[in-house]
């Protein structure tokens, strides 16, 4: 429709133009002609139709020409041309006006030299015709080909839909647990990256049930193991009337309890770390250490071992987020602590931006520190009390922070763990 009325618009607009070039370029012919007493004006009194204006074939009367003299009288016209006067506006130019109930299209010009007024016109019916016939002639044949161009382009994209369906048809037979690939042989090219954007998908989406379900099984294991051993500790302080061992079997159900709550802390925090919104905050790292260490320190003396934290350098403060900063250097702390001999000491030390936490223990082998990031893996000097979280927790914290941890061992033995933003 839009299209239509452009067309009809920009097709009236030039033939009008056209047809105006047209009047203005009769109107000075019969000036010429006049002036060149090719016709005489004395002719013209008496009516005869010598103008020589030609009409076009079909359009009969398409142009009329009047010739008056400057005191108001008629001295010639063009045959067929309307009695009545063409125009009533003195000066030269177009105008439009309304002969016998028909509006025209008028171009007036003067012969001073011959002392008359030449007006030159054409009916606006007769020009309303021609634009019609012309937007016929170009409305026509697409009227007749849009049904064609319609069928191809439906067929068109039909077949190139094709495969989009027979993909959408392949994923709604799929069962929900059918992740594996999408074979693209022999599909096109238009759809070729779609399929390898699905299979990535697949994989990612694959590869993280798995995970999620190893980690469910791990922690079911992991949560099964001391809650066995709290049952079977409360049935031999019942059984038995010993305090020996009834002081043994409490001080295991007390480290019993005490993996079980670390635990469940352990995997809260994971998955708060990994799924809680990072919102980034001025953090004094000073400030973080000390409560730290302070929350820490019970935890501590239970096996006598001593926290200190170097933090003499000046006030730093860093854009972070302080949960999960201070969830990472928790974990990598109570890992020193477990890895620590009695009476040893753990040291945290503040570098700039670099948190550095040092231990005196066995240390970690090359075979864990490649595998640090594996949930519930513990190495073999580790705590019979870990559960294989902390460092995963560290992991995943340090990596939405942007930072990193490293591992390396002390010049005195032990570990050296660094946090660094």
């Amino acid at each position: 429709m839009f299209a239509a009325i452009w067309i009809q618009t920009s097709t009236r607009s030039e033939v009008e133009r056209v047809l105006d070039a047209r009047l203005y370029e009769a109107a000075h012919m019969v000036s010429s002609l006049l002036s060149d007493r090719r016709i005489e004006v004395a002719q013209a009194g008496t009516g005869l139709d010598t103008i020589p204006l030609q009409s076009a074939p079909g359009y009969s009367r398409q142009l009329s020409c009047q010739i008056w003299a400057l005191d108001g009288s008629i001295v010639g016209q063009s045959s067929g041309a309307p009695q009545g006067r063409l125009t009533e506006m003195e000066a030269e130019g177009y105008s439009q006006s309304d002969v016998n109930g028909e509006p025209w299209r008028v171009y007036s010009m003067v012969n001073e030299a011959l002392g008359v007024r030449i007006m030159v016109g054409d009916s606006l019916a007769v020009r309303d015709r021609l634009i019609w016939d012309v937007l016929e002639g170009l409305l026509l044949p697409g009227a007749l080909i849009l049904p064609v161009l319609a069928i191809i382009l439906w067929f068109s994209v039909a077949r190139g839909m094709a495969p989009i369906e027979r993909l959408a048809a392949d994923l709604r037979r799929r069962a929900p647990d059918d992740l594996s690939a999408i074979p693209d042989v022999a599909s096109p090219p238009e759809i070729r990256s779609v399929l390898q954007a699905l299979n990535a998908l697949f994989s990612k989406v694959a590869a993280a049930r798995d995970v999620e379900r190893d980690f469910t099984t791990y922690a079911a294991h992991e949560l099964k193991t001391p809650l066995a051993g709290l049952r079977t500790q409360a049935q031999i302080m019942r059984m038995s009337d010993d305090p020996a061992v009834r002081a043994n079997a409490l001080n295991a159900l007390e480290r019993s309890v005490d993996r079980t709550d670390r635990m469940v802390r352990q995997l809260l925090e994971l998955s708060i770390v990994e799924q809680s919104d990072l919102v980034l905050e001025d953090v004094d790292l000073k400030k973080l250490i000390a409560e730290t260490v302070v929350d820490l320190k019970p935890m501590a003396s239970t096996k006598l071992v001593s926290l200190t934290a170097d933090t003499s350098t000046n006030v730093v403060m860093v854009k972070t987020n302080s949960f999960l900063l201070q969830t990472a250097l928790r974990n990598v702390i109570e890992n020193a602590i477990h890895a620590s001999p009695i009476k040893a000491e753990v040291r945290i030390m503040l570098d700039g931006t670099a948190i550095s936490v040092v231990d005196d223990g066995p240390g970690m082998d090359g075979e864990y520190l490649s595998q640090m990031k594996t949930r519930f893996k513990r190495g073999r000097e580790g705590s019979p009390g870990g559960s294989g979280l902390g460092l995963s927790i560290v992991a995943s914290a340090m990596e939405r922070l942007g930072g990193q941890f490293s591992f390396k061992r002390a010049e005195s033995g032990g570990q050296i763990v660094q946090l660094l933003l």
